[in-house]
């Protein structure tokens, strides 16, 4: 399996990879990066099972990068880490993003290690294999549709032509 891990702060990285290191040794390929930009681009460049990221972060938050993650990864499983344990984030984070687990700051290895565990099996349900390689046309395309859906759908007429759907306030039959 293949874990990306995303947070701003190099201690919490750090001590997140070498837990998961020691407890799931060969069977965790663990990627981490400190930037969700480029975090982005590492999943636009390869497969990630699981995404682990932090809530708060410079440039965009989590749940901004975890919806991004299942437009570009629709497969991978999807963890938000978080120093505030808030319902209505948590609630935004499921809904926005289809956060599986939301982690809260400070965590205990036993905890870590539970929703790994559940990560790993929601993973294998989900169908985790590679993904096909994406044209940056429709890599394009996913990421404004996670950003605005129903932007990149066209819906046709018989004929080919383009149905428009009727504006607010509008009575015409």
């Amino acid at each position: 399996m293949r874990l990306l891990i995303v947070d701003d702060e190099p201690g919490v990285l750090h001590a997140l990879q070498r837990a998961l290191r020691l407890h799931y040794r060969d069977k965790l390929n663990i990627t981490t990066s400190d930037d969700p930009l480029a975090a982005l681009g590492l999943m636009r460049e390869r497969t990630f099972d699981i995404v682990l990221s932090d809530l708060r972060m410079p440039d965009t938050d989590g749940i901004e990068l975890l919806s991004l993650a299942a437009a570009v990864l629709p497969r991978s499983v999807r963890m938000l880490l978080t120093g505030t344990a808030d319902f209505t984030t948590a609630q935004r984070a499921i809904t926005d993003a289809g956060v599986f687990r939301y982690m809260c700051k400070p965590w205990s290895d036993a905890e870590l290690f539970a929703h790994v565990d559940a990560a790993f099996a929601q993973a294998l349900l989900q169908g985790a294999q590679p993904e096909p390689v994406l044209s940056a046309q429709e890599l394009e395309r996913r990421r404004l549709e996670a950003l605005d859906p129903g932007i990149t759908h066209v819906e046709r007429g018989a004929h080919g032509e383009v149905l428009m759907p009727p504006l607010a306030g509008d009575t015409k039959s």
